[in-house]
């Protein structure tokens, strides 16, 4: 009978044997013994078969009289596999450093194959790292390092690609090296050095719409996480390194959502914004937003961005209750309020109502609260202000100025908080963009009775103000006037009063000045909805304006002259992206087809790519600035180059992995080319000694010739002998300081 061996191994052969005899006289001779304990004997392994006369040719013949009969006898064995059972012998290691050799297992026992298990395992909290002192190996042993995660073994490297010096690192505080040979030609020796190093948690993800600060990243850290202003942190706010076997956080990463609905109570600045989800299973919504600032305060909302469905509705009333007086309707009004709303008392109720679900519309309103008696504060997008007074109070001038690659629209660069009463930001100003929109006070609500506002536009010199007015709807008792010009004079462009059709006008000067007068009396008889213009700097050769540059990037344009139908092309730096259209197209009312794009900084890494016969983990899907892909090959491949490659950001350029996409390659292949490249190396290195000493000897007797004849220095430094530093392209750890 045989011996089954364990599955994960190959079975263990013996030899074939076969003995052949023939023999010179009467009856059958009997087999040869067997060689070795391997071979079976003819009793139960061997078939003897006797070829009587007359049965085959092969045998011979013979007569009845003949004295001497010649018989041939062939002896067959049957080759038996045999699967011998090996010797396991099993060492535990504890100790923080230590060495494993392979001189410490024990002698082979007779007739088998050895296979021993080295385990190390530390404190939880630290995880074991392999140094490779030597390894010197038979063909056919088996050498695998191995990582233990419970019951699971992972293989981190195999003696395919085990050299000295390499160092392996587990992820857990166990490793485990497996070591297989036969008795043939004599076991192989290998040689490691192992010891604790401190494991750590891996970097938590980063919200969408949030952020996260990392204390510490081992046993005990702790990661905060914390959303933008509008958004509901989802999950632990606090999450905590826990000390064990494979260090983990103590519960999954938390999301930022924006909520349908909730309460702000004593509220002061916040955001409402478009659920991140639908409410109902079908993707219809209806959420509540209640706002209540401190007792004897007021709230003004500020639309940042408002794009709802056709079929949708927002209504924003002034007060907790929808009985409340009605601020905004968005299937009545015509506009998005733009200068926003304010509230009689110190609350605000915001409705929203969707059948479209959360991809149909998007909206961002931002609120803030302020004392009675004095300005709510500005908000400028994509700018900031300065104040004379921060409280806000009567008389208190603001001068705003925008973010670099955008300019001022929809007012002037400078208001005032005036009281007639209630305070309020006064009308008019000075307006020197090359484009922007002039609302009426109040804008989109009615504008008040005794406004008196002046508006100054000064565009570039050699050109000249164009102005649409796009709604016009006035009392009868209220009057608008365009002067050309940047005073008040008699030189009049147009005057308007009562409801009329659009207007296009053009100044023949740089200058423009708006002048809008509502009658104090306007109670009595009625007063109108307001008006909306747009003005834009144009030639006065009837060509569009010139766009200015953008900042980290550049400009072309189609035509010398930008006649209508010219395009200006807007491109970006290496390492920048472009916001918004590249392409901007002058129309045939002198006006651009969009606004200015802007470059910003690309903080991401593109995809690297998958490897064939691998997987991978990558700690953040919008592979940002910080972001790691681990790459691990499959069963029976290893990893040609790194396996952990990081997204780093460069000061100029934009960012790049710290190395290049590794490969898995088979081991059978990876082991022929370290043959390869062994006997290329033995070549190479003897040619190089000898080119050396040869080159030498040329150098030494030419210059000895030369010392003789010219009495030249024989040593002398060349221009950039003092250059020892290495090349910053693409140097991570250059550029990372």
């Amino acid at each position: 009978p045989t011996t089954p061996a364990p599955p994960q191994l190959a079975p263990f052969t013996s030899q074939p044997w076969v003995a052949h005899t023939l023999p010179q006289g009467p009856g059958p001779q009997e087999p040869a013994a067997p060689r070795d304990a391997h071979e079976a004997t003819p009793d139960d392994a061997s078939t003897v078969t006797l070829m009587d006369k007359g049965d085959n040719e092969l045998t011979g013949s013979a007569s009845e009289d003949s004295q001497e009969t010649t018989t041939s006898t062939i002896v067959t064995t049957t080759v038996i596999t045999t699967e011998q059972a090996p010797a396991l012998c099993s060492v535990s290691f504890s100790d923080p450093e230590g060495y494993i050799d392979s001189s410490d297992y024990p002698p082979l026992p007779f007739n088998s194959f050895l296979e021993c298990t080295y385990n190390v395992t530390v404190y939880t909290g630290y995880g074991v790292e392999l140094q490779v002192k030597s390894v010197n190996l038979s063909e056919g042993e088996l050498l695998s390092i191995r990582g233990v995660d419970g019951s699971t073994l992972t293989v981190l490297a195999n003696q395919t690609l085990l050299v000295e010096g390499q160092v392996i690192r587990s992820p857990t505080n166990t490793i485990s090296v497996y070591f297989r040979t036969f008795q043939d030609d004599g076991p192989g020796t290998f040689q490691l050095h192992y010891q604790a190093f401190m494991l750590s948690c891996n970097f938590p993800r980063r919200p969408d719409s949030g952020d996260v600060t990392v204390m510490d990243l081992h046993s005990g850290g702790v990661a905060h996480f914390h959303c933008h202003l509008g958004y509901e942190l989802q999950g632990a706010k606090t999450l905590t390194c826990i000390n064990a076997s494979k260090p983990h956080w103590s519960s999954p990463e938390p999301v930022c959502s924006a909520p349908c609905g909730g309460a702000v109570h004593n509220a002061t600045i916040g955001r409402v914004l478009s659920p991140s989800h639908p409410a109902n299973a079908n993707g219809s919504q209806f959420c509540v937003w209640t706002i209540e600032a401190p007792e004897g305060q007021k709230l003004h909302l500020h639309f940042e961005r408002l794009s709802l469905h056709d079929k949708d509705r927002m209504a924003v009333y002034s007060g907790p209750t929808n009985a409340s007086a009605l601020l905004y309707d968005s299937l009545r009004a015509e506009s998005v309020p733009f200068e926003g709303l304010l509230s009689h008392a110190n609350s605000i109720r915001i409705e929203f109502t969707s059948h479209q679900g959360p991809a149909a519309t998007a909206f961002n309103i931002r609120f803030e609260a302020f004392e009675k008696g004095h300005c709510y504060e500005p908000y400028l997008q994509n700018g900031n202000f300065t104040t004379s007074d921060p409280t806000y109070n009567i008389g208190t001038v603001v001068e705003f100025s925008c973010d670099p690659g955008h300019s001022l629209e929809q007012g002037p660069a400078i208001i005032e908080c005036i009281n007639v009463r209630d305070p309020y930001w006064m009308c008019g100003g000075e307006l020197s963009a090359v484009a922007g929109v002039v609302l009426s006070p109040n804008w989109p609500e009615p504008y008040a009775e005794g406004e008196d506002c002046v508006w100054k536009i000064h565009v570039g010199e050699e050109k000249r103000v164009f102005l649409d007015i796009q709604f016009l709807n006035l009392s009868n008792s209220d009057i608008l006037t365009i002067y050309d010009g940047d005073e008040v004079t008699p030189h009049i462009l147009g005057q308007y009063l009562g409801n009329t059709g659009p207007q296009k006008l053009y100044s023949s000067t740089p200058d423009l000045t708006i002048q809008f007068h509502s009658d104090p009396a306007g109670l009595i008889f009625g007063k109108g909805q307001g008006f909306i213009m747009n003005y834009i700097e144009v030639s006065r050769n009837d060509s569009c304006s010139d766009l200015p540059e953008i900042q980290n990037g550049w400009k072309t344009t189609s035509h010398t002259e930008l006649v209508r139908g010219a395009r200006i092309t807007y491109q970006c730096d290496p390492g920048y992206d472009i916001v918004g259209s590249d392409t901007l197209t002058c129309q045939w009312d002198l006006s651009w087809s969009s606004d200015p794009p802007f470059c910003e900084k690309i903080m991401y890494c593109t995809d690297p790519g998958e490897v064939n016969h691998s997987t991978r983990l990558i700690s953040d899907p919008v592979l940002l600035v910080g972001t790691t892909i681990q790459y691990t090959c499959n069963p029976g491949f290893v990893l040609d180059g790194s396996s952990l490659l990081t997204c780093y950001s460069r000061e100029t350029g934009t960012p790049i992995w710290t190395s290049r996409l590794p490969h898995c390659v088979s081991e059978a292949a990876a082991e022929s080319s370290l043959e390869g490249g062994n006997v290329a190396l033995a070549i190479f290195i003897p040619v190089l000694l000898i080119s050396l000493l040869l080159g030498g000897a040329y150098i030494y007797v030419t210059r000895c010739r030369y010392y003789s004849s010219l009495r030249l220095p024989l040593m002398y430094s060349h221009p950039y002998s003092q250059i020892t530093v290495e090349t910053e392209f693409d140097n991570p750890i250059y550029e990372t300081g």
